[in-house]
């Protein structure tokens, strides 16, 4: 008999469950409907692909990033367990046969964008579906209270009209009371239904605010005390090579990210780090998601995430190892200004809305109810020339119009070259002979992807089929749209570019159907969580790790003596302590310059953390400096409290 341990033990190598896991799974082995929270590097995918396993059927999963959809079905084909990902920027003819494989063939989960649910083709392919269990990954999506709210997820109360007795599993890492009960009514759960919950508490790592004039110093400085794999977070695209490349002139092996670059050049620079061939990497908030990395030390952010959300799951990048990290925000007063300016800019009027979706539909030259589902793409410095539009408010209007259910906006898209033969063998052999220039290239797909070509869609190098054709890359190109325009096949080329999805026929943008009401709501939400994450920076008093639990409904009296704020207060409560270590590194440090280290050394302190905090205080407050060398100096006074 399988059990959930030999499945783990077979597929992950894991002779254990993380906590809660196992709990989790045994809910929906029982067929309960299950509500499963745990945070960023918690294990979640493990939690429904462990059962599904176990039961007959598909696994029918449902999010929303498709960089996400695509990496998880590379890990469990990795794993040799057959999956596939149904998504907007996909062919009709692919989706036809991506379904038919998970209605008669050996597929066993079948990853879907929400958009796609209530397509005809994929309705009609899931009532013929044996589907075993249906997981809803970031499930708080689902709730309009939620910091990312998709309408399109509000379908899949209606997919389990289709399948009323498939257990639903919801997936989460952040979600407050009121949008934890919103999943589970809106996804119509069943009773009894299990709810499982990990603290938001990391016990390993330590929330840090730095309040400074000079982000440059404080980054080097922090850099310096804090060895190891990093990440530095900020806004702009731009910002994050000017960053990366003053790092490398300080001699701090660096490198940036950003969803502008192209699918090569992304997937290298996030091996690199990965390998910690670079130490650190700077990048936008399109880097991480999905990333097992389980030694990064230090998680910084230079600009203010719009909300605690956002935050957590950014921060919470750190120290997946169980070992001490830090998480640390750098700001100054002008951030929070900036911060208030940026989220008031991403909740646009209606008539900007209508006027950004005129121009999508001029832009793209649409009739009125044509372009439901179609896919097409997205040159936003092209755009907002064309239309004398401003990028920043672009972005912010079609980020809405996304949000109200009109259109996907995909930043980040790449889909590698595909191929699908549309000829069966015998015909095909016909080809062969009729057209003998062809034969050569034919016989080459077949050695090279195999039978599978005529099962479905295979991704394929137009560069490694010219190498081993002798010919040009661009001849190769010339050659497979000739195929496809005999139809001999199905070539899809390499999409490398952003992509706007009509969801809804092209509509009249003078009417255009908004809620009105639900955007004011969601405007008032989402400026009360733009004050709950002011209120976390510039809060001096409570233990951080504690006001982020406080935030997410979590009720605790303990503190976790790792963050700024804890340090402080130890400070105070052990301030002989701290006056007499204090007073010894003045003494060693009036000698000559030395390194944290060097300092420890010598007075052999016996509490190293405490140690540590007297040092930060030192160099916060002007006593201490760092030279060019990274040696501690003594400062020429006081300087900024950047905790006051």
């Amino acid at each position: 008999m399988e059990t959930p341990q030999t499945i783990l033990k077979r597929y992950w190598n894991h002779s254990q469950f993380r906590p809660l896991q196992e709990d989790i799974v045994n809910s929906v082995l029982q067929g309960n409907d299950t509500l499963a929270l745990l945070p960023t590097g918690g294990g979640k995918s493990v939690c429904f692909q462990v059962p599904a396993l176990l039961l007959e059927g598909v696994c029918i999963v449902i999010t929303p990033l498709i960089a996400l959809m695509k990496d998880q079905v590379e890990q469990l084909k990795r794993r040799q367990i057959e999956a596939v990902a149904i998504h907007s920027g996909l062919a009709r003819r692919e989706i036809d046969i991506l379904l038919d494989n998970c209605v008669y063939g050996t597929i066993k989960f079948l990853y879907v964008s929400p958009e796609r649910l209530l397509t005809e083709i994929f309705i009609e392919r899931v009532k013929r579906m044996k589907v075993g269990l249906i997981a809803v990954d970031e499930a708080h999506c689902i709730s309009q209270w939620g910091y990312d709210f998709r309408p399109s997820y509000l379908k899949i109360a209606s997919l389990r009209e289709l399948k009323p007795d498939v257990p639903v599993i919801a997936l989460t890492a952040t979600a407050t009371q009121q949008v934890r009960n919103d999943i589970m009514e809106k996804l119509a759960f069943k009773e009894p239904a299990g709810v499982f919950q990990k603290s938001f508490a990391r016990e390993n790592l330590s929330f840090v605010v730095r309040h400074t004039e000079n982000k440059d110093r404080k980054v080097l400085e922090i850099l310096t005390k804090v060895k190891g794999s990093s990440i530095i977070y900020v806004r702009s695209r731009k910002a994050t090579q000017d960053i990366a490349d003053w790092l490398v002139k300080k001699k701090i092996s660096a490198s940036f990210y950003h969803a502008g670059l192209d699918f090569e050049e992304r997937g290298r620079r996030q091996e690199e780090w990965i390998k910690n061939e670079k130490r650190v990497i700077v990048a936008t908030n399109a880097f991480g998601m999905g990333i097992d990395k389980p030694d990064v030390r230090l998680v910084i952010h230079l600009d203010l995430p719009e909300n605690l959300e956002a935050y957590y799951q950014e921060a919470g990048r750190g120290g997946r190892d169980g070992q001490r990290a830090y998480a640390a925000v750098i700001y100054q007063e002008a951030d929070l200004v900036n911060l208030k300016t940026k989220v008031e800019q991403s909740q646009p009027s209606p008539a900007y809305l209508k006027k950004v979706y005129q121009a999508l539909a001029n832009y793209y030259q649409l009739a009125e109810g044509s372009a439901e589902g179609q896919s097409y793409n997205f040159e936003l410095n092209e755009f907002v020339e064309r239309f004398h539009l401003q990028a920043t408010e672009v972005y912010a209007g079609l980020k809405k119009l996304e949000e109200e259910g009109l259109i996907q906006f995909n930043e980040s898209y790449y889909s590698p070259s595909r191929l699908h033969l549309s000829l069966d063998k015998g015909k095909l052999y016909e080809f062969q002979v009729a057209n003998a220039r062809f034969d050569p290239a034919i016989k080459m797909l077949l050695r090279l992807y195999g039978g599978e070509l005529m099962s479905g869609f295979v991704n394929i190098s137009e560069a490694q089929l010219a190498k081993a054709l002798k010919i040009s890359t661009s001849e190769m190109f010339k050659m497979l749209e000739h195929l496809h325009g005999l139809r001999v096949l199905i070539y899809e080329p390499a999409k490398d570019k952003p992509q706007v999805t009509f969801l809804m026929p092209r509509q009249d943008a003078d009417r255009l159907p908004l809620n009105l009401q639900r955007m004011e709501e969601r405007r008032q939400l989402i400026l009360g969580k733009m004050n709950a994450m002011i209120g976390y920076v510039t809060n001096t008093h409570r233990c951080r790790m504690q006001f982020v639990q406080d935030y997410f409904d979590e009720v605790t009296f303990k503190v976790c003596g790792l963050c700024d704020v804890c340090v402080q207060n130890r400070k105070k409560e052990n301030i002989h302590a701290f006056e007499d270590l204090h007073g010894e590194v003045l003494t060693v440090l009036k000698k000559k310059p030395l390194t944290v280290e060097e300092v420890e050394e010598i007075i052999a302190p016996r509490d190293h953390d405490l140690f540590v905090d007297v040092i930060r205080d030192m160099v916060d407050e002007g006593e201490l400096e760092y030279d060019t060398g990274w040696r501690l100096t003594l400062g020429g006074g006081r300087g900024v409290n950047i905790n006051g």
